[in-house]
């Protein structure tokens, strides 16, 4: 339990349960898990493939990922039965979907809400090893969100296995108290429409006002059709974000797992958005979410 609030943080659950989904006769398939998100304020479900032991070719994993899905369609309702059967048999997670349900007017019930995750499909692949082109491929292919969770393995010599990795949606919603500390509110994961990304003077000058683009970002699928503005945090000696542009297209970045934000119009100066004073949080150092609302009333980065 302890591993999977690291691997998946809090607010979401986890559902290490395998059983055949889809219509007697047509596509049916065994997910290995279900991932259940409560951090938004419209919860998502995400079907479960595991690649740490299996190391499959790229297209066998994308076929599994489109027969996951077909199966999931034809049947929404037999996905449901099995989330019910398996919270059934974890108290705790059922009673926290419980409390969630009955927190929020948009529910009726548990029944209710665990209806409402049926009604999308979206995935996640946890996998030890890169296939070449994984994450372009995804996206290329799939019309829904297909998210990658990389366990990079390390073996010691007396032949224990540790993995380093980051936590599950990290970026878009720290973990961290130090963090939380600083922000004025919580923010809805849904809210979000804003990247900001560090950018060096020389990429900056060349790739953001000059090619009126930034490229090589890490990009979650379940965020990418919510950006809308990208935000240049410059980095020392400026230590301040100084330049806003709308999104035209977010694309694959050639066959690196990243991508490149096209911008529909050259970049705008905004009254720079510097660091807080008292050394409370140094500068940023990758991809950050926020809202635009909150982009064009900070006075510092804490406020983002």
């Amino acid at each position: 339990m302890r591993l999977r609030h690291r691997l998946f943080g809090s607010g979401r659950i986890y559902l290490d349960v395998k059983r055949k989904i889809g219509r007697r006769g047509g596509q049916r398939n065994i997910p290995d898990g279900y991932l259940i998100d409560l951090r938004r304020s419209r919860p998502q479900l995400y079907v479960v493939e595991n690649e740490l032991a299996r190391h499959d070719v790229l297209s066998h994993i994308a076929v599994q990922i489109l027969q996951f899905s077909l199966s999931f369609e034809s049947d929404p309702l037999l996905v449901k039965s099995i989330l019910v059967d398996a919270l059934n048999e974890a108290a705790d997670e059922r009673r926290q979907c419980e409390e969630y349900a009955s927190g929020h007017t948009d529910y009726r019930n548990l029944d209710h809400l665990l209806e409402s995750l049926v009604t999308d499909f979206r995935a996640l692949v946890i996998i030890d090893s890169v296939p070449e082109d994984l994450e372009k491929v995804l996206f290329e292919r799939f019309r829904f969100p297909v998210e990658v969770m990389y366990l990079t393995p390390y073996e010691g010599d007396d032949g224990a296995r540790a993995y380093k990795y980051e936590a599950f949606l990290a970026d878009v919603i720290p973990e961290s108290p130090e963090v939380d500390m600083l922000r004025r509110e919580p923010v809805d994961p849904t809210e979000l429409d804003t990247i900001v990304v560090p950018a060096r003077p020389e990429g900056f000058e060349r790739v953001f006002l000059g090619e009126h683009r930034w490229h090589a970002i890490r990009i979650h699928a379940s965020m990418r059709d919510q950006i809308r503005w990208i935000a240049a945090y410059r980095v020392a000696p400026t230590s301040a974000i100084t330049h806003v542009a709308p999104v035209k297209s977010i694309e694959p970045w050639e066959d690196s797992g990243r991508y490149v934000v096209n911008f529909a119009e050259a970049a705008q100066q905004i009254e720079p958005i510097g660091l807080v004073g008292d050394g409370r949080v140094t500068g940023i150092q990758g991809p950050q979410y926020t809202t635009k609302v909150r982009l064009d009333a900070a006075r510092d980065v804490t406020d983002l």
